[in-house]
């Protein structure tokens, strides 16, 4: 009797101890040479989107789909410089594809601000508020360069990340969206 009392506190510890959360991951990553704090292979981090039209959806609603992240600002020369890129060989290609979202997320600026820098640049996809920059705190360093992006498979995972605007890196990324709606 006195070895089953035994098994089964054994028992009760053990379940109580798997049902703790996982402190290690609460610890902040140290941003890697790009200003990233997330990796390829990562889960990609959940946030609320935030449309310019007042609705919001959580990212995790749109699993299942590839997801283009692209981080921007009106003030930024090269986002300015990537924009018609994406806008012409991604956005064009995939807007009608229903496993693919492009989101560009705008960087601390009021939606007027940016209701004019979308207008300026001619882009068409989606361009989304983080007013406060939150969501880009789950991805980079607070001060990191904002021009980046972000493709997240269907799974929900990270698969490829970019910094600035490099024509082979870009022309990569693009066949790797591709490869990824097959």
């Amino acid at each position: 009797m006195k070895q089953l009392l035994v098994i089964i506190a054994l028992l009760i510890c053990n379940y109580t101890i798997a049902q703790q959360p996982d402190k290690t991951n609460d610890k902040p990553k140290e941003p890697d040479s790009r200003g990233y704090i997330v990796n390829v292979g990562d889960m990609a981090p959940i946030f609320t989107i935030q449309y310019l039209d007042g609705t919001s959806k959580q990212l995790s609603d749109l699993k299942g789909k590839v997801i283009m992240l692209q981080f921007t600002a009106s003030w930024c020369g090269v986002c300015r410089k990537e924009m018609p890129h994406i806008e012409a060989d991604i956005w064009q290609k995939h807007k009608n594809n229903p496993n693919f979202i492009l989101l560009g997320i705008d960087l601390k600026e009021k939606p007027e601000v940016i209701k004019k820098f979308v207008e300026k640049t001619g882009v068409t996809y989606p361009i989304v508020l983080d007013p406060e920059g939150e969501i880009f705190a789950k991805y980079a360093e607070k001060n990191a360069g904002v021009t980046r992006n972000i493709i997240i498979d269907k799974t929900g995972k990270i698969s490829f990340l970019t910094r600035l605007f490099d024509e082979n890196e870009f022309n990569t990324m693009k066949a790797h969206i591709d490869n990824l709606l097959k």
